[in-house]
């Protein structure tokens, strides 16, 4: 191995170890356990039969984005990226968005 390649493998190594320590490791149990009392909560909002259905359909809509906010931040690690990572990633929700309204306007 030559110098070069020597100067390569520490500046490498220099950087994952500099990316390593920019940020802790999550809690991914504390992760699932907000998942899992999230998706307890969704069952349990089910069962309100004396609330509008407006407001089961809202209050199940917040708790999905939460989850799936979640679940993108901490087991897809883009808490962790640059912000135009979580650009690109999120680049599609207007579309899906956009798109669930045109479904919903085709049934109403």
């Amino acid at each position: 191995m030559d110098s070069t390649e020597a100067l390569h493998e520490t500046a490498g190594a220099g950087a994952a170890e500099a990316h390593a320590s920019d940020h802790s490791h999550p809690r991914y149990l504390l992760v699932w356990l907000w998942l899992a009392l999230l998706t307890a909560a969704e069952v349990a909002v089910v069962g309100f039969t004396a609330l509008p259905k407006s407001w089961i359909v809202i209050a199940l809509l917040v708790m999905a984005v939460w989850k799936a906010l979640l679940v993108a931040l901490y087991f897809m690690h883009l808490r962790f990226e640059p912000l135009r990572v979580a650009v690109v990633a999120a680049s599609p929700l207007p579309l899906a968005v956009l798109l669930v309204m045109v479904v919903l306007q085709e049934y109403s």
